[in-house]
C-alpha cells in the first residue's frame, strides 16, 4: 500500500492488505475522505465477493453516511456493472470495493466519477489531500441507505444491444465459462445463455478465498479452463478475474488466447465498420499497429492503468481501447474495461466472420514477449531513467516517453523501460518476432541497463 509515501492511490484504485494496510478504522477513514469529496451526493456503492468485502462496504457505508452523502447499496455486484449503473441511473458517484486479481488477502476501493468511469488523477488526489489532513467535512445523514436490486440483469441487457443476438443464437455455440469464483457470475454466463449458447460453467459459486484457480486468469491458473473446453468440445472458453471486468479466453482447441490477440481481433473487427483511434498502454503488442495500419487508423499510447485508457478516450472521443492483460473498452456500450461486453463481441465475431476462434487468432500478426527487471533505489530512478533514454535515443528507430522509455530497436522489435511505482526496480519489457530474439535482446539491454544505474 502507498500509505507510507503519502498516497492513497495506485495505478488502480486503492490497494493492500485486509486488516494489515486496509484495516476497517482506515477504511472508514478512507470513506470519510470520499465522502467530503462527493459532499452531499447520491452515491451507488458496491463489493464484490471477498471474504473482507462486506466489513469493508460498511466502513465505507457508515463515512458516506456521516458526510451527508446518500448511499444507494447494490451489495454484491461486478465492477463493470456498478460502473455502468452510476452512469446509466444518474447517480453522482461510486464506490466498488473490490481487489480485483490480487489474491485473497488484499482487498481495495475504487471511486468512480459520475460518468461511470474512475476518477481522473488529478480528482484522486483531492480524496488523498483531504484523507491526509482529516479535513473531514461531516454533514447531516440524509437517511438510511437505499438498497438498489436487478443492476446485473439491467446490465446484461445494456451489452445484448451491441450485438446481432439473433446471428449468434444461429450458430448455436457451446461455451465454458470460468468465473475463477468471482462476481463475473453474475452477467457472463447470462449473456450467453442469452445469446443462445449452451453454457457451462465450472468455479462458479461466488468464494472470496477463490479455491478454483485464485482471481487472476492467467496462463498457469487456467489449466481447468482449457481442459473443460476440449472436453465439451466447446467453441470457446471464457475466463475473468475476480470483479469481472476482465476477459481471457480459450480457443476450440483448448489454447489459451492472451488478451492481446483478444483484443486486436475486436479491434481488426471494429475497425472495419467505424472509423476511430485505438488506446492501448505504452507496453502494447506490435500487433495492434499492425491492425491499426491495415485499416488507416492512430494508435494512442497512454501511460499503464486503465483509468488512463478510459478518459484518454473520453478526451479523444476515442471508441475502443484496450490492454493486453483481456481488458476491453468499448465505448459504444461504455468506455471501461468489461469483462461480460467483451465476451459477448468475441461471440458476435465468431458468427459474423463465421470461422473458429482458433482460426481467427491465427491469422493475426505474432509476436514473442519476454520481460525482467533490474534493482534499482528509488532515490536512482530519476537519474538512471534519464540515462536509460539517453541510451535507447542514440539507436532507437523510434522512441515514446509516455511512460518510462519505449524505443523501437526496428519497426517489429521495442523495449520498455519504466520504473516500478511499489518497488526499488526498472522493470523491462521487450517484443519482437521470434522468442530467440526477443531474449537475445532482453539480455543486452539488462546488463546495459544495470551499468546505467550503477553510474546514476
Amino acid at each position: 500500500m502507498l500509505l507510507e509515501r503519502g498516497r492513497l492511490f495506485g495505478t488502480n484504485g486503492i490497494r493492500g492488505k485486509t486488516n494489515e494496510d486496509l484495516t476497517p478504522v482506515t477504511c472508514y477513514h478512507i470513506g470519510l475522505a470520499i465522502g467530503t469529496y462527493f459532499s452531499g451526493g447520491r452515491i451507488l456503492l458496491g463489493h464484490d465477493g471477498r471474504t473482507s468485502s462486506q466489513l469493508i462496504r460498511d466502513a465505507v457505508k457508515v463515512a458516506l453516511m456521516e458526510t451527508g452523502n446518500r448511499v444507494y447499496d447494490a451489495r454484491m455486484v461486478p465492477t463493470p456493472t456498478l460502473q455502468y449503473s452510476v452512469k446509466s441511473m444518474g447517480f453522482d458517484g461510486g464506490v466498488m470495493v473490490t481487489a480485483s486479481h490480487n489474491p485473497p488477502e488484499y482487498n481495495g476501493i475504487k471511486v468512480v466519477a459520475s460518468d461511470g468511469v474512475e476518477l481522473p488523477r488529478r480528482e484522486e488526489e483531492k480524496i488523498e489531500r483531504i484523507f491526509f489532513s482529516k479535513a473531514f467535512k461531516l454533514g447531516e445523514v440524509l437517511e438510511e441507505p437505499v438498497f438498489v436490486s436487478g443492476l446485473a440483469e439491467k446490465h446484461v441487457e445494456a451489452i445484448l444491444k451491441h450485438v446481432d443476438v439473433e446471428l449468434v443464437r444461429e450458430k448455436k455455440f457451446k461455451v465454458v465459462v470460468d468465473p475463477g469464483n468471482g462476481v463475473g457470475v453474475m452477467t457472463t454466463p447470462f449473456v450467453a445463455r442469452k445469446l443462445g449458447c449452451k453454457t457451462i460453467t465450472i468455479h462458479s459459486h461466488v468464494d472470496g478465498r477463490f479455491p478454483g484457480r485464485g482471481p487472476e486468469p492467467v496462463f498457469d491458473s487456467l489449466s481447468d479452463l482449457c481442459k473443460s473446453v476440449k472436453a465439451a468440445g466447446a467453441d470457446v472458453g471464457i475466463a475473468h478475474d475476480g470483479d469481472g471486468d476482465r476477459a481471457i479466453f480459450v480457443d476450440e482447441r483448448g489454447r489459451i488466447v492472451w488478451g492481446t490477440y483478444s483484443f486486436a481481433l475486436i479491434a481488426d473487427w471494429f475497425l472495419e465498420k467505424r472509423k476511430t483511434s485505438i488506446v492501448v498502454p505504452v507496453s502494447f503488442s506490435q500487433v495492434i499497429v499492425d491492425v491499426a495500419e491495415k485499416h488507416g487508423a492512430e494508435v494512442v499510447w497512454t501511460p499503464v492503468g486503465s483509468i488512463v485508457v478510459a478518459r484518454t478516450m473520453l478526451e479523444r472521443g476515442a471508441l475502443i481501447g484496450g490492454e493486453e492483460n483481456g481488458g476491453v473498452f468499448y465505448a459504444p456500450h461504455h468506455p471501461v474495461r468489461d469483462g461480460a461486453m467483451t465476451a459477448a463481441l468475441v461471440l458476435h465475431i465468431l458468427a459474423e466472420r463465421g470461422k473458429r476462434l482458433g482460426e481467427l487468432v491465427d491469422e493475426l500478426p505474432k509476436y514473442a514477449f519476454v520481460k525482467d527487471k533490474v534493482a534499482c533505489p528509488d532515490e536512482k530512478k530519476k537519474e538512471a531513467m534519464r540515462k536509460v533514454e539517453a541510451e535507447l535515443s542514440k539507436k532507437a528507430w523510434r522512441v515514446e516517453t509516455v511512460d518510462g522509455v519505449k524505443a523501437w530497436i526496428d519497426e517489429k522489435t521495442w523495449v520498455l523501460v519504466r520504473p516500478s511505482g511499489t518497488e526499488p526496480i526498472l522493470r523491462i519489457y521487450v517484443e519482437s518476432t521470434s522468442e530467440e530474439l526477443a531474449r537475445k535482446v532482453l539480455a543486452s539491454e539488462k546488463s546495459r541497463i544495470a551499468d546505467l544505474i550503477s553510474s546514476a
